[in-house]
């Protein structure tokens, strides 16, 4: 269960009206008195506010980041979402949005000590032998300090400031007030989806601030690096963590974002470099599982030419498919390819009648034509793509939020690199790996496997479907069924029935040869094409023959 409140709820109910009451005034100083009134919050909630002839000189994008600075951290952190959504919200805002940065007072060490005093209770002293009462890092969330275990273990306490998840809570339902509020009242806020945008932060900071989820983060990237001895990830006590409190192991090294990182003895820029995209590289296209927050601070040059990697509060995900289509548009931007990566975008997308991939196609080359004749270093490949993503949403290509996470990451791998070594090449050293994995679809023991699982699929189809035909009998000899029905429709209803039912015989028998030819791979034979029984290839390409009849069929009717 997340330890924050679902926003929605909260926002129906709004009860922190005095909240409510702060954050209008706020943006209504920073001269958005106009959209307070066509919401009908206006003369309910400001009192004799005036803009100032500075702020009125500002572009509105300038105006909304000041509003979220004064607001503090909850609205910080939104616009630090949103700066890498330009599919979300316009450029100009996206781009502002970027200099938000966490100006936070750190807490006095008593403070920390009562927090950790809740979550251990009288046996804190039993388990840590003493606190660096000096924080080591603070943000909006979180404040971090050194400490030592009863044998003399090095740890680093991750601590939430105490009150930060009510705070978090009265902001949110505020925040789903007013974005129905603009959906309702503010028509040119519509394509941008307020809602969507404070549903997606919800989900973010839900995860933010449960660190028992950043612990089995830690614990999934540390398996997936037990056989890299150069890549070094955290040690997490699970017996010393809580959704407030996250106890780790102290890294021996020095954060990138440090000057002296780099001039330590044994360290080789050009050797890092190439650690970390291998690290990267790892996560995206073989783990499927990346960080998702790779700013310097986050990258440790350790003492023996190593990397470290912590704070993996973020990570992204991508399944075998994202993962292919990755590979395929990185490969496709190499190749100058454009239709292949507009294509790639829709293939990813829920499906929407009104796209028009050609379109696309041609605003990429136009956002691209800058670029021609620039070597792959020279250009920023997350930025590019988190632009081409801005375009897609105004081609109604709703881009997955994991993907518009991986391109966040590019950036800030791209950036680590130009900070390591200033002839940096992301596009160059990724394709490598993007070419195995694209190669690697058409591998026949990876075709074989995806042969089985429909085989299983199937077969878990054949044996629902007499329970299934059962009811849908019942159900269309009810009463009550027949007396809905329309005559003037009846008609298209007895197409759409004898329709349904050809292409239910149909899969009937395709998923009777699938399942027949899955059970003969099982005892092989003497005769065997493409490395499997006769008779298994026969019953999969009559499958696949009748799979084309079928969607022939259907596009027919």
């Amino acid at each position: 269960m997340g330890v924050l409140s679902t926003g929605r709820q909260i926002g129906r109910t709004l009860k922190n009206a005095a909240r409510l009451r702060t954050i209008v005034s706020v943006f209504a100083k920073h001269g958005f008195h106009n959209v307070a009134e066509r919401v009908k919050l206006g003369k309910f909630i400001l009192e004799r506010l005036s803009t100032s002839a500075d702020v009125e000189k500002l572009t509105p994008a300038e105006r909304v980041r000041l509003s979220f600075e004064e607001l503090g951290p909850t609205f910080v952190k939104l616009g630090q979402l949103l700066a890498t959504r330009p599919d979300l919200v316009p450029e100009e805002f996206a781009a502002e949005f970027s200099k938000l940065h966490d100006h936070v007072q750190t807490l006095p060490f008593q403070v920390v000590e009562q927090v950790l005093a809740e979550e251990f209770g009288s046996q804190l002293y039993e388990y840590f032998e003493s606190f660096d009462p000096e924080p080591i890092g603070a943000a909006s969330i979180a404040q971090v300090h050194r400490a030592k275990l009863k044998d003399g273990t090095a740890v680093v306490i991750k601590v939430q400031r105490p009150g930060i998840i009510h705070v978090i809570n009265d902001d949110l339902s505020v925040l789903y007030f007013l974005a129905g509020l603009l959906e309702k009242y503010v028509e040119e806020t519509r394509p941008y989806n307020p809602i969507q945008i404070v549903d997606e932060y919800f989900k973010t900071l839900e995860l933010e601030t449960n660190f028992i989820v950043e612990a089995n983060n830690l614990k999934r990237f540390s398996q997936n690096f037990s056989q890299e001895p150069d890549i070094k990830i955290p040690k997490v006590y699970f017996e010393l963590t809580t959704e407030r409190v996250l106890t780790m192991e102290a890294l021996d090294g020095v954060p990138l974002s440090h000057e002296s990182a780099l001039l330590q003895p044994g360290v080789d820029s050009r050797e890092l470099v190439k650690k970390c995209l291998r690290a990267y590289s790892k996560m995206v296209f073989n783990d499927g599982l990346f960080h998702g927050d790779l700013h310097p601070g986050n990258l440790f040059v350790m003492s023996h030419g190593g990397v470290g990697f912590i704070d993996f509060g973020v990570v992204g995900r991508l399944n075998h498919r994202s993962q292919s289509s990755v590979a395929a548009m990185l490969l496709a931007l190499s190749k100058e390819d454009y239709e292949k990566v507009a294509h790639e975008f829709a293939d990813m997308a829920p499906f929407d009648e009104r796209v028009n991939v050609d379109l696309f196609a041609k605003q990429l080359r136009d956002l691209v034509a800058p670029y021609y004749g620039l070597s792959s270093k020279s250009v920023n490949i997350g930025k590019l793509l988190l632009r081409s993503s801005a375009v897609a949403a105004r081609n109604y290509i709703s881009v997955p939020a994991e993907l518009m996470l991986f391109f966040k990451s590019m950036v800030a791998i791209e950036g680590l690199g130009k900070r390591m070594d200033k002839n940096f090449d992301f596009l160059t050293y990724s394709l490598n790996f993007a070419s195995d994995l694209v190669k690697s679809q058409y591998d026949p023991n990876r075709i074989f496997g995806d042969f089985s699982q429909l085989a299983k699929e199937s077969r878990t189809l054949i044996n629902a479907l007499p329970r299934q035909l059962n009811f849908l009998f019942r159900k269309f000899n009810s009463p009550e069924h027949a007396f809905k029905l329309q005559l003037k429709e009846f008609g298209e209803f007895k197409k759409s029935i004898e329709a349904s039912f050809n292409l239910l015989f149909l899969g009937i028998i395709i998923g009777c040869l699938l399942l027949s030819a899955s059970l003969i791979v099982t005892h092989p034979t003497e005769a065997m094409i493409a490395g499997i029984p006769t008779l298994s290839f026969i019953g999969y390409l009559a499958a696949l023959v009748l799979g084309f009849a079928a969607v022939i069929n259907y596009i027919k009717k």
